[in-house]
């Protein structure tokens, strides 16, 4: 198990399923408001480049109900990558605090704040992936499930980074992930080929949604203009017509379908409001669940399982 959790494929199956049941604990610790708190006297330092009301609230409120103070650095506070070497921010917030987590654009700026910081180091997301969402994500649909057997996983909409973070965790746990993205919108091809290579999964990159949606036991979908492209909104707005997640497209799937985003999500646009409110979607016990999932993860990290 490495020092940090920079991508989900960093761990192997053993240790993220451990990681799944570990969440499943904490959640139910919480549920029944025991006082556990294993990061008494600790502190996580929480670096934001790309703003984000989730990742922070269930970072400093998970840290914070686990015992831990958690200081949030904003945007203009840091400014990595530019006011300060970013080798330099990694050794002395070293010097001052257990934990750091950091929300970057990108990636390479996470991969070097883990290679000069002697604490763990959480990849909070990136440009290029999201590994605590898609613990979350696995979380939930194990929840609902009960098992992760046979899973048929389509996603509809962009091939970002909650698809790069779904390929890699299709090379450590058996799938049928389908991204089905619009000509143009594909997921990074290296990491496409790394997740078939691994041979554990069966990866397909389709260009119609209701190839995709047939026979799913989940339809995920994310927004299709992340923070950093909003200026190309009303061009993919034209380019993702037919993308949008309707109660047709669902109708496509198993009956026992679950509907997921990642948030926010624009209603309407890459999904309408009857999908989001339907009986499918479990979309805010996978919002729940980030935090179950990261306090999980912290615990391994720091070896307090």
């Amino acid at each position: 198990m490495t020092k940090d959790f920079l991508h989900v494929d960093d761990w192997d199956k053993d240790t993220i399923l451990a990681t799944l049941y570990l969440a499943k604990k904490i959640k139910a610790k919480f549920r029944a408001r025991e006082n556990y708190q294993p990061f008494a006297g600790m502190t996580l330092a929480m670096i934001f480049a790309k703003p984000s009301a989730r990742t922070r609230v269930s970072f400093e409120t998970g840290f914070s109900r686990l015992g831990g103070h958690a200081l949030y650095l904003s945007p203009s506070d840091i400014e990595i990558g530019k006011r300060e070497a970013i080798k330099d921010i990694a050794r002395v917030f070293s010097r001052y605090n257990d934990i750091l987590m950091a929300r970057l654009f990108d990636h390479q700026h996470i991969i070097e704040l883990a290679r000069y910081a002697d604490i763990p180091v959480i990849n909070g997301l990136t440009d290029y992936n999201h590994p605590c969402q898609i613990m979350a994500d696995i979380f939930s649909i194990l929840e609902h499930r009960g098992n992760l057997d046979n899973l048929k996983i389509a996603y509809i909409g962009d091939g970002n980074n909650i698809v790069h973070s779904w390929l890699r965790l299709a090379s450590r746990l058996p799938m049928n992930f389908v991204c089905a993205c619009p000509e143009g919108y594909e997921p990074d091809q290296p990491t496409v080929k790394r997740a078939i290579e691994a041979g554990i999964s069966t990866i397909e990159i389709v260009h119609d949604p209701a190839v995709a949606s047939r026979d799913a036991d989940v339809i995920y979908t994310d927004v299709w203009a992340s923070m950093g492209q909003k200026h190309e909104f009303e061009e993919r707005k034209k380019r993702f017509r037919g993308f949008t997640v309707t109660e047709k497209l669902l109708s496509l799937a198993k009956p026992s379908v679950c509907f997921m985003h990642c948030l926010p999500a624009q209603r309407e646009v890459e999904v309408t409001d009857q999908v989001m409110e339907s009986k499918a979607s479990i979309i805010f016990d996978q919002a729940e669940n980030r935090m179950h999932a990261q306090n999980a993860i912290m615990l391994k990290l720091m070896k307090m399982d």
